[in-house]
C-alpha cells in the first residue's frame, strides 16, 4: 500500500471540501441552517454536512470501495482492512463564530492505525500532512516537535466536553495543572492542536473524550513529526481510561503524564 498516495488523496479531498466549507459559510451559518447534538452547545451546520458529502463522493470516485467513517453520516464500527475517518468541520463552533482556527480532517487508517492524512484551513490556506514512514509536513516545511525538557516553561493545549458537569471537572482539574506548567491553551479544534504540536507551537496537548474523527489525521501529523503519543483506546492497561489522548515533545511526555495523573485530568 502506498502511503504517498493515500496522502496525496487526502490533501486534495480535504482541500476540496475546505474550499466548499469557506465558500458556503454565510449561508450556512447566517442562513440559519445550523442545529444541535449530543447538548445545546454541541452544534452542526449544513456546511458540516455539505463538506462531509463532498468527502464521501470524491472518495468513493477515487479510491472506490473503501469505507468511510465520519462525523455527521457515521459509517461502519469496524477497524479491519482501509478506512477513511472524516471530520468535516473539526472546529464547527468557531466556523459559527467566525473563529478562524477550524479545518477539515481526513485521514486513511489500516486496522484502525492511520497510515496517511491530512488538515486543512479554509482561513489561513495551511495544509498539514503526513504518511506513515514519510514525515510530517505544512506544506513543502516539515515539521519537528519542540525540543522542549521542562514542564513547567512547556506551553499545553487541552480542550473541553459539551458535557456540562464534565466540564466543570476537566477546567477543575486544568486550574490544578495550570501552576505546574508554562501556560495553557484552548483553541476548540482538535485536528489543528495536533499539528500546532507537530509544529512545536505547543509543547504538548491531553484531552479526555476525542472521537476519532478528531485526532485520526492530526496525531499522524504530531508522530510524524517525532511527538509522543497515547490514543485513545478501549481496554488498556495504563490506568489512564480509554478516552485519553496526550500528545507531547518527548523531552515532557512522561513528566506530563505523570502530573497529568496527579491533578485527575483523567478522572473527569
Amino acid at each position: 500500500m502506498d502511503n504517498e498516495t493515500l496522502r496525496a488523496v487526502a490533501t486534495q479531498v480535504a482541500g476540496e471540501a475546505a474550499e466548499l466549507a469557506s465558500t458556503i459559510r454565510d449561508e450556512s451559518v447566517i442562513g440559519g441552517a445550523v442545529r444541535t447534538k449530543s447538548t445545546e452547545t454541541d452544534v452542526v451546520t449544513e456546511a458540516d454536512r455539505a463538506a462531509e458529502r463532498l468527502v464521501r463522493d470524491r472518495l468513493a470516485e477515487l479510491r472506490p470501495g473503501e469505507s468511510v467513517l465520519g462525523e455527521e453520516e457515521g459509517g461502519a464500527g469496524a477497524l479491519d482492512g482501509l478506512r477513511w475517518v472524516v471530520d468535516p468541520i473539526d472546529g464547527t463552533v468557531n466556523y459559527l463564530y467566525g473563529y478562524p482556527w477550524y479545518a477539515v480532517s481526513l485521514a486513511a487508517q489500516v486496522d484502525g492505525r492511520s497510515i496517511a492524512g491530512a488538515v486543512v484551513e479554509p482561513v489561513s490556506g495551511r495544509v498539514w500532512s503526513a504518511a506513515e514512514g514519510g514525515g510530517a509536513f505544512c506544506g513543502e516545511e516539515r515539521l519537528r516537535a519542540s525540543a522542549a525538557d521542562r514542564l513547567d516553561l512547556a506551553l499545553v493545549g487541552t480542550g473541553f466536553a459539551y458535557d456540562v458537569e464534565r466540564r466543570r471537572g476537566q477546567a477543575a482539574a486544568t486550574g490544578r495543572l495550570l501552576g505546574r506548567v508554562r501556560d495553557i491553551r484552548r483553541s476548540g479544534a482538535a485536528s489543528l492542536d495536533l499539528c500546532a504540536v507537530a509544529a512545536g507551537w505547543l509543547d504538548a496537548y491531553y484531552e479526555v473524550g476525542l472521537k476519532r474523527w478528531d485526532w485520526a489525521a492530526g496525531a499522524l501529523i504530531a508522530q510524524e513529526a517525532g511527538a509522543l503519543l497515547r490514543l485513545p483506546a478501549a481496554g488498556t492497561s495504563d490506568g489512564l481510561g480509554d478516552e485519553a489522548m496526550v500528545c507531547a515533545a518527548p523531552g515532557v511526555a512522561d513528566r506530563l503524564t505523570a502530573v497529568l495523573r496527579e491533578v485527575g485530568a483523567f478522572e473527569v
